[in-house]
C-alpha cells in the first residue's frame, strides 16, 4: 500500500481516464480500480522535505517515512535540529509520537487527528489514514482543462450516503498522458472550496513517474501554503511488523 505521508498527496493521484471514455459512474470506478492497481505496493519507504510558508514566517522540516499496507506507517523528522528524532507512527487504530528530548511516547487522542500537524497545512489524519475513493465515493468525469500546461481530465467526487468522509466533494484534474494528479479542490460539506492541492516536477520514483512537488493552499488564508517535495520514493522494500510496533518507536532511524 501507499505511505500514509505520501497518502495525503498521492491519496488525490488515485485515477485516469481515457481520452473518449464517457461521463458516467461504472467507466470511472473501472479506471479508478485500474489506477489503484498501478500505484499499490507492499510497503514504501520517502524521503521528503517540508515547507511551511506562513505572512511572517517560513519553516523546513525534512523527514524519512515508512509504510506497510494499510495499518503500519511512520515518520521520522531529521531537521530542523530541535526538532531531530521525533516520531509519528500508526499501528492499526493506534497512532503514537515519540519524543526524543524526553524519551516518551505519548498516544494521540482521536480529536487531535484533525488538527494541523506541526504547523503545516496537512492534519496528523492526513499522514495515517488511508481513504479508498473508489469505495467513498461516486466518480463521474465531468470534462477537461489546462493545468499547468497539460491538459488534464476533470473527475468529480461526491460522497457515498454511508460514506465517513470528511469532504463534500473533491474535484480532481489527471494529466490525460502521463496520468497524473495535476490538481485537486477539496470542498467541505457546505460545497465551499477550502483547500488545493498543485502537483508538479514530474519524476521517476523506482520505475513509477509521480509528480515530485506539491503544494496545498489553504482557500481563506492569504499567505499560507504548505510545499512538500520528494527526493526519493522507493516501493515493495522489505520491513517487519515489528518495525512499526510501540516498543520499537524509539529505535526507528532513517
Amino acid at each position: 500500500m501507499i505511505n500514509p505521508f505520501y497518502r495525503y498527496t498521492i491519496f488525490f493521484f488515485l485515477f485516469m481516464i481515457s481520452g473518449l471514455v464517457q461521463a458516467d459512474e461504472p467507466n470511472a470506478l473501472a479506471i479508478l480500480k485500474k489506477v489503484e492497481q498501478k500505484l499499490v505496493s507492499s510497503t514504501m519507504y520517502a524521503e521528503l522535505e517540508i515547507t511551511i510558508q506562513r505572512p511572517r514566517w517560513t519553516k523546513k522540516m525534512a523527514l524519512h517515512t515508512w509504510s506497510k499496507g494499510k495499518n503500519f506507517a511512520a515518520a521520522y523528522i531529521s531537521s530542523p535540529e530541535k526538532d531531530k528524532g521525533t516520531i509519528y507512527m500508526k499501528n492499526g487504530n493506534n497512532v503514537y509520537n515519540y519524543l526524543p528530548k524526553i524519551r516518551k511516547t505519548i498516544k494521540l487522542p482521536a480529536t487531535m487527528l484533525n488538527q494541523s500537524w506541526m504547523g503545516t497545512d496537512l492534519s496528523a489524519d492526513d499522514l495515517v489514514k488511508l481513504t479508498k475513493l473508489a469505495k467513498d465515493y461516486h466518480a463521474k468525469v465531468i470534462g477537461s482543462q489546462m493545468v499547468s500546461g497539460r491538459v488534464c481530465h476533470v473527475i468529480e467526487l461526491l460522497p457515498k450516503p454511508e460514506a465517513d468522509v470528511l469532504w463534500g466533494k473533491l474535484v480532481l484534474y489527471i494529466d490525460k498522458i502521463e496520468y497524473i494528479q495535476l490538481k485537486t479542490v477539496f470542498y467541505d460539506e457546505d460545497l465551499s472550496a477550502v483547500n488545493t492541492l498543485i502537483g508538479s516536477q514530474l519524476k521517476m520514483f523506482d520505475g513509477r513517474k509521480l509528480a515530485s512537488k506539491l503544494v496545498m493552499i489553504p482557500t481563506h488564508k492569504s499567505g499560507h501554503q504548505t510545499t512538500v517535495v520528494y527526493s526519493k520514493i522507493i516501493f515493495n522494500k522489505g520491513i517487519s511488523d515489528s518495525f512499526f510496533s510501540k516498543e520499537n518507536i524509539a529505535e526507528i532511524k532513517p
